[in-house]
């Protein structure tokens, strides 16, 4: 029985054009987000079949293979939501997410100095790879953070709250090899709403992860 399950998009394939167009939307979700729930899928049944014949010999792939899959499953199911053709902006207290507002403030100094520092590090990851806003608990303040393939570079127990998928598959077809203006053209289209949601979920449950002050 599958475990991973693909989620359906929140809204159809044209709604975040001209930003994205649909056929980006289309091959990105139907394809490529589902080749990462398969494989993570795949990768489970690999390892229960190992567990039943004690063999252990491809461990160290399957573990690999497991965290590659799943984190690229994760990553994608936020970075649907994270969008709105509604969206864009600045997140404002008028608009109900003054709490994210004052954090990013907080932890960037000013949203101007986040929004450099989000689109920096999105733009130069190294191959293949993600931007990421992240809570991070142990201090309680914002991180950005570097997400090379689907997993490596990130703090522990942070959690991811916005995200920018800065793989080809995200932009080639519409933006070819420029992928600084497709990073610039993604705040046109985030979605504040979903992101202070999941700062304010992820700020709730903080405290649980960690033991240590």
């Amino acid at each position: 029985m599958a475990v991973y399950t693909l989620p359906e998009l929140p809204y159809d394939y044209a709604a975040l054009e001209p930003v994205i167009n649909p056929h980006i939307v289309e091959l990105h979700h139907d394809k490529h987000h589902a080749a990462y729930v398969k494989g993570a899928n795949d990768t489970l049944e690999q390892l229960a079949e190992a567990r039943d014949k004690e063999s252990w010999g491809s461990i160290n792939g399957l573990e690999k293979n497991l965290a590659f899959h799943l984190s690229g499953h994760i990553l994608h199911s936020i970075y649907w939501h994270n969008m709105t053709g509604d969206g864009g902006g600045e997140p404002l207290a008028a608009d109900g997410v003054g709490e994210l507002a004052d954090a990013i403030t907080e932890s960037f100094g000013s949203f101007a100095a986040f929004k450099a520092q989000l689109t920096k590090a999105s733009a130069t990851t190294q191959g293949s790879g993600w931007g990421v806003l992240a809570y991070e608990p142990l201090s309680g303040r914002l991180i950005v953070e570097q997400v090379y393939d689907h997993q490596g570079n990130v703090g522990q127990g942070s959690t991811p709250i916005l995200v920018f998928d800065a793989w080809e598959h995200a932009f080639y077809l519409q933006y070819k090899n420029q992928k600084v203006d497709f990073i610039d053209a993604m705040w046109a289209v985030v979605n504040w709403q979903d992101v202070s949601r999941r700062y304010a979920a992820a700020k709730e449950r903080g405290d649980s992860l960690l033991l240590a002050p």
